[in-house]
């Protein structure tokens, strides 16, 4: 029998509520020598090396600029998001294509 999983959904502004686990300035006081040792040391981490000799780069493809007649009210609600806007909006249209695929 399968063991039964444990999986919390929360959505954005719960995650901001939570309470961070981590000792901040614990890890702020750390020289970069003790916390390469810290992390050395963590059994998580042993012998975890990337191999880069395969490594490929991949470029998207160019974006086109268009001029495009928006909302007045849409665009600034984009903007008080903060840095990035153009992004998100390109991601809620790529979604919204990828919904209607």
């Amino acid at each position: 029998m399968k063991k039964k999983e444990h999986i919390k959904h929360y959505t954005l502004e719960e995650l901001k509520t939570l309470p961070s686990k981590t000792d901040w300035t614990k890890i702020d006081a750390l020289t970069d020598k003790k916390l390469e040792k810290l992390i050395a040391e963590d059994p998580e981490e042993y012998d975890l090396k990337p191999d880069w000799t395969r490594a490929k780069l991949v470029l998207g493809e160019p974006r086109k600029a268009i001029s495009l007649r928006m909302d007045q009210d849409v665009l600034a609600w984009f903007k008080q998001q903060g840095k990035g806007y153009q992004a998100r909006m390109r991601a809620v249209l790529r979604a919204y294509m990828d919904a209607h695929l």
